[in-house]
């Protein structure tokens, strides 16, 4: 019996021997092979009362920046048949490749910006009949809308929305304002509500409005910078404050010149000496690419004239004057059938160098005759410049 005992105590010894032998080469494999030790599937879970600690915040940045491009024939006709092998893109000057090409296709998040303004008191019934074609000719089917009034206020008067029925609502209840014209801040709350739509959608801007501000907080320049940066086009129908004037109530008298005679009544344009040859230039052939690139570059300076023109310039869009209730449906139009051919171009930029303003320029190659659109630059500076 006792042999037995002898013989059972030794087989526990050697047992508990070979699980220690086991343990230490289990240890001495985990400590060699810390890339096997590491690879183990999932999270660990902290013990009770330790706190977790987060991984940094790691922000790289990556600047995607697209462009419409709209390209018309010597005849003027918009051409839909270009593939992204017809066009060449640069950027101060870098030729840059062409990561996303699109015609036409992403849906639209359309911000309309209406002056409300007692000034076009006459022109509201006509302003009022246009929902029925932004809905209709402008948005397709997958887009949406937002619509923003404006006078001595700025009132958004309707969210975004893909429903027709309310935009066009709201726009034939417009109501007269006061005699204020808020533009640049109605197009600083247009860029804002659109910089919040999803970067698949094409983000647009469309104004009924006069060429004036008079109020605004916000400065053309900072607006314009702000929407090149979340790849806006701005697209403005001229509202003609001559054509108010002849349908609106007689005026008793003539307005008082606010200069004298032989003076001028705008400050120079910059860089240019002040003569009667280069105000006369100011009212006909002025270079607004030119003024719209400055306006960019300079975004606290003071813009009086041309603001709906240099926001298009600046983004790609286009301007159309209007002086009859038919050329503003013809400007909505004209503006459907733009957006419909629009080509966009999508790339992130490479050897541009250091330059806090950015010029685009894209060209159409292997077609002749052809005459490209698009916007001049964009501006990566700090914003107080």
């Amino acid at each position: 019996m006792l042999h037995r005992i002898t013989e059972a105590m030794g087989k526990i010894r050697t047992t508990r021997h070979n699980v220690v032998r086991w343990a230490m080469a289990m240890l001495c494999l985990a400590t060699c092979c810390p890339a096997h030790a590491q690879s183990v599937p999932g999270p660990i879970a902290p013990k009770a009362g330790q706190d977790v600690q987060k991984p940094p915040n790691i922000r790289v940045n990556v600047n995607l920046v697209s462009t419409p491009a709209v390209v018309h024939n010597a005849n003027g006709d918009l051409v839909l048949d270009l593939t992204q092998q017809n066009f060449r893109i640069f950027d101060n000057g870098a030729q840059q490749k062409i990561e996303g090409f699109d015609l036409g296709g992403a849906p639209l998040s359309v911000a309309i910006v209406m002056e409300t303004s007692s000034r076009i008191e006459a022109l509201l019934p006509a302003v009022r009949r246009t929902g029925i074609l932004f809905t209709q000719t402008v948005l397709g089917e997958s887009g949406d809308a937002a619509v923003i009034g404006y006078n001595d206020e700025v009132d958004q008067l309707l969210p975004f929305t893909g429903d027709r029925d309310a935009i066009e609502r709201t726009i034939d209840k417009l109501q007269e304002g006061t005699s204020g014209a808020r533009l640049y801040d109605a197009l600083s709350q247009a860029v804002g509500m659109l910089r919040d739509r999803s970067s698949s959608r094409r983000r647009v801007i469309i104004t009924l409005a006069e060429a004036t501000d008079t109020g605004s907080e916000e400065k053309l320049g900072a607006v314009l910078r702000e929407a090149q940066l979340a790849n806006i086009t701005i697209y403005s129908i001229g509202l003609s404050t001559t054509a108010a004037e002849v349908r609106g109530p007689q005026k008793q008298n003539a307005p008082i010149s606010a200069t004298p005679p032989g003076t001028f009544g705008l400050p120079p344009i910059p860089g240019t000496p002040q003569t009667p040859t280069t105000e006369q230039q100011r009212q006909g052939n002025i270079d607004l690419l030119g003024l719209a690139v400055w306006v960019v570059q300079h975004a606290t300076a003071v813009v009086h004239d041309h603001p709906l023109e240099l926001a298009t310039i600046a983004t790609g869009g286009l301007y159309q004057s209007t002086m009859r209730d038919s050329a503003i449906q013809s400007a909505i139009d004209t503006i459907g059938g733009e957006l419909t051919a629009q080509y966009t171009l999508s790339y992130r930029p490479t050897g541009t160098g250091a330059g806090d303003y950015h010029e685009i320029r894209v060209e159409v190659v292997n077609r002749r005759g052809l005459k490209v659109r698009s916007r001049p630059g964009y501006y990566l500076g700090p914003s107080g410049n």
